[in-house]
């Protein structure tokens, strides 16, 4: 029988400039979704919980770098075919300048762990090292990451966004998405040819709000409120891994930290755990538009889908 493991991290940096309000209580919030309607084990041995209440200080469930990496190596390691992993952080999310030169933003994404001031961010580059690259490929792993910067925040290679309309659309940020760059490249000196647009299917927004995009990045100074989506050097789509984030907004934007019947908690961790539990059989992509409606009536934040490999998107939820 497959075995479920999962990591639920919430930090609110108490005491600190930088103090967030709901973001245990998204942790407690997604645990009791697990418990209560996917059968997880609230067993340590199964699940995880690391916050920054100050009873788990000194603790391995204190969410410092070191704990929240020595604890996503245990999620993702010694598991077999079959097994249902989860793995949900809320708390700060950020931007560093990439050292590398290897960004074309010039930025890489982060999660703050809640020593960050003292140790350091987390980059995008290395969580998905930390996450994905050791993986089972047989096993099965769905992220939840409510946090600002949050799209490319395991550098996923392909990325899937709705509009307005609900419709959802992909950027495939490898090879199509450099393909669809040098298309648009040509497009702006003239020479498009309107069939190549057979390629373009799925895009950020649509056509329209890409090449706004691509004129940005060619065109501006990209700073740390204007970021666009980057086209990753490595190949991750080669690793064969199986895996799903949801993330409560694109690169360029924030993710809010709200109240709701009281209750202060994180916009897309509230309106994912509502929507998972109005219609557990949900497709992926219908989590995704219906999460985006709940998230619309309110907060200006676009939710996205990242996944390790052109998925089905039409399957149903494997939780």
């Amino acid at each position: 029988m497959a075995r479920k493991k999962a990591l639920i991290i919430g930090i609110n940096y108490f005491g600190t400039d930088h103090e967030l309000q709901g973001c245990i209580n998204d942790s407690t919030n997604v645990q009791e979704f697990l418990i209560n309607d996917r059968d997880f084990s609230p067993s340590e041995h199964d699940m995880v919980i690391m916050s920054d209440s100050p009873e788990n200080e000194g603790t391995p469930f204190y969410p410092t770098g070191a704990n929240i990496l020595a604890a996503i190596n245990w999620l993702v390691t010694h598991n077999e075919p079959g097994d249902i992993l989860w793995l949900s952080y809320s708390g700060h999310g950020s931007q560093v300048r990439n050292a590398d030169g290897d960004r074309p933003t010039g930025f890489d994404d982060t999660i703050c762990p809640v020593d960050f001031q003292e140790n350091g961010q987390i980059t995008s580059e290395n969580l998905h090292r930390a996450i994905i690259s050791p993986m089972n490929p047989a096993c099965r792993l769905t992220i939840l990451f409510d946090c600002c910067h949050s799209g490319s925040a395991c550098e996923l290679p392909y990325v899937y966004r709705p509009d307005a309309e609900g419709n959802v659309n992909m950027v495939d940020t490898i090879k199509q998405g450099i393909h669809l760059i040098q298309s648009a490249e040509e497009l702006l000196e003239g020479g498009f040819s309107m069939s190549n647009l057979d390629d373009a299917k799925m895009l950020l927004g649509g056509a329209t709000d890409f090449f706004h995009g691509l004129h940005h990045r060619r065109n501006q100074e990209v700073d740390e409120d204007g970021l666009v989506a980057e086209d990753f050097e490595e190949h991750w789509e080669t690793e064969g891994k199986d895996v799903w984030m949801f993330s409560g907004c694109a690169d360029d934007q924030t993710s809010a930290d709200t109240s709701v019947a009281g209750a202060a908690t994180g916009a897309m961790s509230w309106a994912l755990m509502r929507t998972l539990r109005e219609n557990p059989e949900q497709s992926y992509i219908n989590i995704l538009q219906s999460t985006r409606e709940e998230l619309a009536q309110n907060y200006s934040q676009i939710p996205q889908l990242s996944c390790s490999g052109r998925f089905d998107l039409d399957q149903v939820l494997v939780l």
